[in-house]
């Protein structure tokens, strides 16, 4: 080989080497030999993906803040709000979510930070020391959320473990300058409230509580194009009612934990866009399925399936007679053809779970049984009709074989509607993780 051979070869050696330390991340004592890193910014085949989220909802008075920070015509004037959340997914890079849908002025939020919570728990007002970062909204540390708008923050440089808590905290100087404002009230995780700008502090002692999340709506990883978001469509049986304050033990929770630990399914985020009281058809606690489709599915980062577990409070609420009910159930299968036919159009694969038992319920259960016939008839269309992409059923996996019009008792919360954890986890444990493996769509998806 001549001088110039070996220069050339040189050269394009270091160009090479160079090329490579440019994109590939740098490695540490701890780190496994081909370990699969999370992909950097400017990294080809990544992109965001909801990590969690909570359905924006209306607060009613008796969720609004605690006293004093719920005045005559304001809430949270000079306030510090401190949240905790579980992401399903994690990686080095993150944004948030924060919605004015119901506010009745515009939101100013002064200052944000995120942080890992004291211990790595959900549910407290400290943070680990030295894990406090600022969050910006187009480079500025504040941003004003309109009325009926949402605001997403800068992306941030913040490793965050799959299956963590993360911690939010917000400093509002001036308050919203409304008594309608947007929270989700079912959160089953404390949060912190304190007077003054507590931003940076480690720990608010003397802080007021409340288990309710305010304005946070969502938690987005950057994440390789393997990694998709499942989002579930339902009411207090996925919002967790029965299920364990701070424990994050809701059935979705747990169906996550499964997911994270199975072959091929460990790229899934399963985020939770329930609420108690919710229906498909009407206005409740929160808009109908329907109406919030496009808002807490259709437009999330990253979602490529959807589980509707949805329907109970529609048949629960209608007039136990004979033509209601059958109305309700026809009407109820039209909104899930509707759903179908609206996730489809994206690429959006639709699971369907059957409704679980509601007999000996104060409420819904009827002594003639025209409900239980409403769901009956709703839950034989779910599995017969070949309209949805997979099958959950969770009826056959809670009820009594005994007494099939209700619960089991060992996983009965005691109001025999709802479970309780371990019921949750029985609905998780039902869930085919096969629905979750990657495969392509089959030919002429989306037609209807």
């Amino acid at each position: 080989m001549n001088r110039r051979s070996s220069l050339i070869s040189l050269i394009t050696a270091g160009a090479f080497l160079a090329s490579v330390a440019a994109v590939s991340p740098a490695l540490g004592a701890d780190d496994r030999a081909g370990a699969d890193h999370a992909p950097g910014p400017k990294e080809r085949n990544a992109h965001w993906v909801a990590a969690w989220t909570s359905m924006p909802q209306l607060t009613e008075p008796s969720n609004m803040p605690p006293a004093p920070f719920t005045g005559d015509d304001s809430v949270l004037t000079d306030t510090t709000l401190r949240q905790t959340v579980h992401v399903s997914v994690g990686g080095d890079h993150i944004r948030l979510r924060f919605s004015n849908a119901f506010g009745g002025a515009a939101l100013p939020l002064t200052k944000v930070s995120v942080a890992l919570p004291l211990d790595g728990r959900a549910g407290t007002g400290a943070i680990r020391e030295g894990t406090t970062r600022r969050v910006t909204f187009g480079g500025s540390a504040s941003v004003t959320v309109p009325a009926g708008a949402q605001a997403v923050s800068d992306p941030l440089d913040f490793p965050l473990a799959p299956g963590s808590n993360l911690t939010a905290t917000v400093y509002l100087a001036d308050g919203q300058a409304s008594t309608s404002i947007t929270s989700h009230p079912g959160s089953r995780t404390t949060s912190y409230l304190r007077s003054g700008d507590h931003l940076q502090d480690a720990d608010l002692p003397g802080a007021a509580t409340a288990d309710h999340w305010y304005f946070l709506s969502g938690v987005e990883a950057w994440s390789r194009s393997t990694t998709s978001a499942t989002a579930v469509l339902g009411d207090s049986l996925t919002d967790g009612r029965g299920s364990t304050t701070n424990g994050n033990d809701r059935w979705p929770d747990v169906l996550q934990q499964r997911l994270a630990a199975g072959l091929g399914t460990a790229g899934t985020s399963v985020v939770n866009q329930a609420a108690g009281g919710n229906r498909l058809l009407n206005d409740g606690l929160g808009p109908n399925g329907l109406a919030r489709l496009d808002r807490d599915v259709l437009s999330q980062s990253g979602v490529d399936r959807l589980i509707v577990f949805e329907g109970i409070n529609d048949i629960g609420t209608a007039p136990a007679t004979p033509a209601a009910q059958k109305q309700t159930a026809q009407d109820v299968i039209g909104a899930y053809d509707q759903i179908i036919t609206r996730a489809h159009a994206l690429g959006i694969r639709v699971y369907g779970a059957t409704l679980t038992p509601f007999g000996g319920n104060t409420g819904y259960d009827d002594p003639d049984g025209f409900r239980e016939g409403a769901r009956q008839t709703v839950n034989t269309w779910i599995r017969t009709s070949g309209r949805f992409d997979g099958v959950i059923d969770f009826d056959r996996t809670a009820r009594d074989p005994q007494n099939p019009r209700a619960l089991r008792a060992s996983v009965d919360v005691g109001d025999h509607l709802h479970l309780n954890p371990a019921g949750y986890r029985d609905l998780a444990d039902a869930v085919p993780a096969r629905l979750f493996r990657q495969s392509p769509l089959p030919a002429g998806f989306g037609y209807n």
